[in-house]
């Protein structure tokens, strides 16, 4: 049994296909590509089977999300590198989808009553939901027998209690134009969550954790009997610590004080506040990987920007400890998340007074338990596998498990 996922972008989508034992539950990826510039000049497909790591592109006019998903399906099935024999092989897609709003608390089989509600939250992520939904009815345009599944970065963290996602708005700002908290990542920070309660040998449900995804964009998430019960972003992805192009969480009269005094229109303060924020507005660098090397190189512009980044982190960590009464264990994923230990040694400093204690050796190392055997809190890094998770949920739901 193979299960495809799909990521539809407005422009791109990346896809993942995973062979499924069934018996066993286990999933291994097959291969993973990215079809690119889809309705423009140059488009292309990558693509990368995992059993010898090589990769083949291919080139053509991908005119629209439906001859990119056709070209996509052919590759798998074409030449020596094939991983499908035939599309009889497939026997469902899972789709990233990234707003599901109050509709979906998990992942849901695709119907036309699911499609109209992730159109109808299309209003709450303009630049998302339409392309997600490109791919949907692309894929049912193709293959119209073909079990479809959508799972919701917002469905995780349905569970969080009202005092968590109201604002203090007039009531009709929720009731009528649905704003409130929402929060991002959710298949992210669900599977990590797991996976720190397997590594500890304790039920989810018996454990207060708080993850951290941190990549470009980043949220951190609070878990408690086993359910998401706070998150950093908000009614958009804008809301949080401070991320690669971001702002982060800012006093809420800033944007409208930015429109006052320099007549600007809100499409430009949106276009300030997500793409020209964050730790490019601070040190011109929205990577952080350049950041570190250009604070090694005494750049303090950079400098700045990892001590803000830190800062603002350390800031909801310390505010989900008191929103839980205590934490078992803090979880560091996502590209930056996983990847840098000088950036987990700095945030963790500041909780040495509740009796953390990092491992230096295992931090650097990159090991997945990298605090101490004494330390009071578990301190962990966990590779974040949200393709996986759709696919999870995509075989589950197909096969009524």
């Amino acid at each position: 049994m193979k299960i495809l996922v799909l990521n539809s972008g407005s422009s791109s989508i990346k896809f993942k296909l995973y062979d499924v034992d069934a018996q066993n539950d286990q999933f291994s990826a097959l291969c993973e590509g990215q079809a690119d510039r889809i309705g423009i000049e140059g488009s292309n497909i990558t693509l990368k089977v995992a059993a010898d790591d090589s990769k083949e592109k291919q080139y053509g006019d991908l005119a629209n999300h439906k001859v990119a998903i056709d070209r996509i399906l052919h590759m798998l099935m074409d030449g020596e590198k094939a991983v499908l024999s035939s599309l009889e092989e497939l026997a469902g897609v899972g789709h990233r989808v990234v707003h599901g709003g109050e509709d979906f608390t998990a992942s849901a089989l695709i119907t036309d009553e699911v499609i109209d509600a992730i159109d109808r939250n299309a209003v709450l992520a303009p630049l998302h939901n339409p392309p997600n939904l490109m791919g949907i009815k692309a894929m049912a345009a193709l293959l119209p027998d073909m079990p479809q599944v959508a799972v919701f970065d917002t469905a995780v963290h349905q569970t969080m209690p009202k005092k968590a996602y109201m604002y203090a708005l007039p009531r009709a700002q929720y009731e009528t134009y649905k704003i409130r908290k929402y929060g991002f990542h959710g298949t992210s920070h669900g599977y990590v969550a797991q996976k720190a309660a397997e590594q500890l040998g304790k039920p989810l449900e018996d454990l207060k954790i708080i993850t951290c995804h941190l990549g470009n964009g980043g949220s951190l998430a609070a878990f408690m009997n086993g359910q998401s019960v706070d998150t950093t972003m908000g009614f958009t992805p804008l809301d949080g610590i401070i991320m690669g192009t971001r702002s982060g969480t800012i006093d809420p009269y800033v944007p409208l004080y930015i429109q006052e005094t320099q007549e600007l229109n809100p499409a430009q303060v949106s276009t300030m506040m997500n793409k020209q924020g964050g730790l490019l507005a601070i040190s011109g660098k929205s990577d952080m990987r350049d950041n570190v090397q250009g604070a090694k190189e005494g750049d303090e512009g950079c400098r700045l920007a990892i001590e803000m980044f830190c800062y603002s982190i350390q800031k909801f960590i310390g505010s989900y400890i008191a929103v839980m009464n205590g934490v078992d264990a803090i979880v560091f994923t996502a590209g930056v998340g996983e990847n840098n230990a000088m950036l987990r040694t700095t945030i963790m400093e500041n909780f040495t007074f509740m009796g953390v204690e990092m491992d230096a050796a295992k931090n650097d190392a990159n090991e997945t338990l990298i605090s101490t055997a004494a330390s009071t809190v578990a301190v962990l890094k966990i590779h974040t596998n949200e393709e996986l998770v759709i696919a999870l949920d995509t075989f589950g739901l197909i096969s009524g498990k």
